[in-house]
């Protein structure tokens, strides 16, 4: 293990990096179920287990806590995407098995099973990236960092350098650059699209940095996935139906179908009073057999098999002009083919949204289209054709290059961690 770790942590997946014996950013590697891999699944899965004088409580991370929330059947708590409560002041805890957990006692958990499944020791030394603009409402940068902290501490960390996520895919990219140049780096997340504007030049101690701007918005792979979840899925289960009472008709309330945007959370909906409302709701609705199949969605516990058939259907619209969601479970069938013009329509508002960030990025650089050279695109959202059009209308498809989407930040956040200055990279 060498001195030091980069550390993408992500709302969908989390990469960990360091610099191997030839000097070259390197992923550690996980293996699940035959399958290695160097993105972990940023999952925790608690349950309690019951031994001759109490209850114990367990917990997983990655493909394995998923494992476990499939083998248990809901009947433990899973949680995804909790980076994006890193920065909410609202966030001050959750009620696990009778046991309070901060935000930091959950990062910490996750980084514990990440250095259990990767077999290595963690060094005292990690440069962690962060996204420019937190999730939420109203992020608190300093409570987010903070916490960060705290739960780096708890696992053995003792020096902690923090660098923006698009710094860092910059800084990657960097190394093959042969001359001065302007890059526009876009690392699209599961949670928030970030945006830099750096300029980097060769002088006499190597690769020189100066960083012209930094935005950022709470909107990236996450909201695509529901767009296609609220347009095909929930309408599928009654959503825009409607039903009556009394002698009026009214729509199904849109608050039955909230629950899409995660799916774990739809295996607790089975337990709730909306499930009971549901059930009352088949006798007055107009279409009773799409509230039907709403029921035996959930009765079906299919939440984590809808997240695979959207993810499917997404990755197919990346590369033809049309996909098919495709989920059959229990009595659940939806077959729905989707043109990629209906996804693009659907993601128009977050297209309007990653564009306007942009054009921020740009006027705090004090530069136009025509001052950037090159564009790097990064993250998983960067493969949906609609956003890459979206650079290559404005920058010209010349100056846009992409390749290793999925970890170039953390190879970058690996390599700025061998920089003799780290300082130089750091928020």
């Amino acid at each position: 293990m060498t001195q030091s770790i980069g550390l993408d942590f992500g709302t969908t997946n989390t990469v960990a990096t360091m610099i191997n014996a030839e000097d070259a950013a390197e992923a550690m590697h996980f293996a699940h179920a035959g399958e290695a891999f160097d993105a972990f699944r940023s999952v925790l899965c608690f349950w309690q287990t019951q031994d001759e004088t109490s209850n114990r409580t367990n917990v997983e991370a990655g493909p394995w806590a998923v494992d476990q929330f499939l083998e248990l059947a809901g009947d433990c708590r899973f949680i995804q995407s909790f980076k994006t409560f890193a920065a909410s002041p609202l966030f001050s805890d959750t009620l696990i098995f009778n046991r309070r957990l901060k935000f930091e006692d959950l990062l910490a958990s996750f980084l514990r099973q990440v250095r259990a499944h990767a077999g290595a020791e963690f060094p005292k030394r990690i440069v962690i990236g962060r996204p420019v603009k937190f999730a939420g409402a109203a992020p608190d940068e300093a409570l987010a960092r903070a916490r960060y902290e705290a739960a780096l501490r708890a696992v053995g960390f003792e020096e902690i350098h923090h660098v923006y996520e698009p710094v860092a895919a910059a800084y990657f990219f960097a190394q093959r650059l042969n001359s001065e140049a302007t890059i526009l780096v876009a690392d699209f997340g599961g949670g928030t699209s970030d945006f830099s504007v750096v300029r980097f030049s060769r002088g006499p101690n190597g690769l020189d940095y100066k960083p012209l701007s930094h935005t950022g918005v709470g909107i990236a792979g996450d909201a695509f996935d529901y767009r296609i979840i609220d347009n095909v899925v929930a309408r599928a289960f009654g959503k825009g139906s409607e039903y009556k009472s009394w002698d009026k008709i009214l729509p199904v309330p849109n608050g039955y179908f909230t629950k899409f945007s995660r799916w774990n959370e739809l295996s607790i909906m089975r337990h709730s009073r909306d499930y009971r409302d549901l059930q009352q709701l088949v006798r007055s609705s107009l279409d009773p057999d799409r509230i039907r199949a709403f029921i035996a969605f959930l009765d079906a516990d299919a939440g984590y098999a809808m997240n695979r058939a959207v993810s499917a259907a997404k990755m197919q619209l990346s590369s033809a002009d049309e996909g098919t969601l495709s989920l059959h479970v229990a009595g659940v069938d939806i077959e729905r083919k989707i043109k990629r013009s209906e996804f693009e329509k659907w993601i128009a508002p977050e297209l309007e949204d990653i564009g306007a960030t942009v054009d921020r990025a740009l006027a705090e650089a004090g530069i136009t289209e025509t001052g950037i050279d090159r564009v790097f695109l990064t993250g998983g959202s960067s493969f949906v054709p609609a956003v890459r059009a979206q650079f290559e209308s404005r920058f010209g498809a010349a100056k846009i290059e992409t390749g290793d989407q999925l970890v170039s930040i953390a190879y970058g956040l690996a390599l700025i961690a061998g920089d003799g200055d780290v300082s130089r990279w750091t928020t």
